[in-house]
């Protein structure tokens, strides 16, 4: 990937605070207050605006869809607050994703959290878009997001344009696009080429690499900030990986799970924003915050992670 600027590359990589075991044998990411967690975490920038996130976000896919359970809902808001102590900002949902929606308004009730999250949505329909965002905002109790995508390009010809007029009215920050599973990818690259987004996401992870070959440079050229689904194949990956030994290279980095190398490799990428991760467990959500702090893999190094998880899996 040498069409990428190597200067920021490494100076993301420098900037990082420390990550590991400290004597105690606790991991740094669990120790002292959240405050200090929180400041070591890696920033991107997202380039159409030069506004900063954290590099890990939280996905709400499958997890979040518990139905009016209050125990499932309360343990869904332990895991955002276990995301926003450690640094976390980027939540991402979708009208497709059953009642995430509904419960993410309540745990951001519940945290009394609104103003430490970067909501992230999407429309889906080949409806009436505009009412359907309007659902999505009742649901969240948020009056404006900080992001909304088009997903999967559904009803792209409307929606888009939608998206864009509430961007110039206020009534939203950032506007994007999105696919998963490799799907309509030569379609997305066809709106990057012709639209002014903020944002896109895509599948990717050490296994799923089409978008190295051309929508990730494109991202980088046209200043779009990359947001990662499925980072672990919706957990089968790290399931896979389960139980077989780190490589040795890992301690490096400072990497104390599959899940952290992996994250770490997607967010050494100087294309890639903020992947989602999504998880029923606070404990991993701090885990997977903590993957944006300490050393971040070299351009050798990610292909090294590429080769070990491909012949692990």
């Amino acid at each position: 990937m040498s069409e990428f600027d190597r200067r920021g590359f490494l100076k993301a990589s420098a900037s990082l605070g420390a990550l590991g075991l400290l004597a105690s044998g606790v991991p740094a990411w669990a120790q002292g207050s959240s405050d200090a967690r929180a400041s070591e975490v890696l920033q991107k920038k997202i380039p159409s605006t030069g506004e900063e996130i954290p590099a890990v976000g939280l996905g709400s896919w499958i997890t979040f869809n518990v139905g009016q359970d209050i125990e499932l809902r309360n343990q869904c808001a332990d895991v955002m607050s276990a995301f926003f102590d450690a640094g976390g900002r980027m939540i991402d949902s979708s009208p497709m994703y059953g009642s995430a929606q509904d419960v993410i308004g309540y745990g951001l009730d519940k945290l009394g959290a609104r103003d430490r999250v970067f909501s992230t949505d999407k429309v889906w329909t080949a409806g009436d878009g505009a009412e359907q965002i309007a659902e999505t905002s009742d649901r969240w109790k948020i009056e404006q997001f900080d992001l909304l995508q088009v997903h999967n390009l559904l009803g792209i010809n409307e929606n888009l344009p939608l998206l864009f007029r509430m961007k110039d009215e206020r009534q939203l920050r950032h506007v994007g696009v999105t696919t998963s599973h490799g799907r309509r990818t030569e379609d997305l690259i066809a709106v990057m080429k012709n639209e002014r987004l903020d944002f896109v996401q895509v599948t990717y992870n050490p296994i799923d690499r089409k978008v190295e070959d051309y929508l990730l440079p494109l991202a980088y050229d046209r200043g779009i900030a990359v947001i990662v689904n499925r980072p672990f194949r919706g957990g089968s990956l790290t399931e896979r990986l389960e139980g077989q030994p780190m490589p040795e290279f890992a301690a490096e980095l400072e990497a104390k799970s599959w899940a952290q190398l992996i994250l770490k490799y997607l967010i050494a990428h100087p294309a890639v924003t903020c992947p989602i991760p999504a998880t029923t467990k606070p404990a991993h959500a701090a885990e997977n915050m903590a993957a944006a702090t300490g050393p971040l893999p070299d351009d050798k190094m990610r292909e090294q992670i590429a080769a070990v998880i491909g012949v692990l899996v």
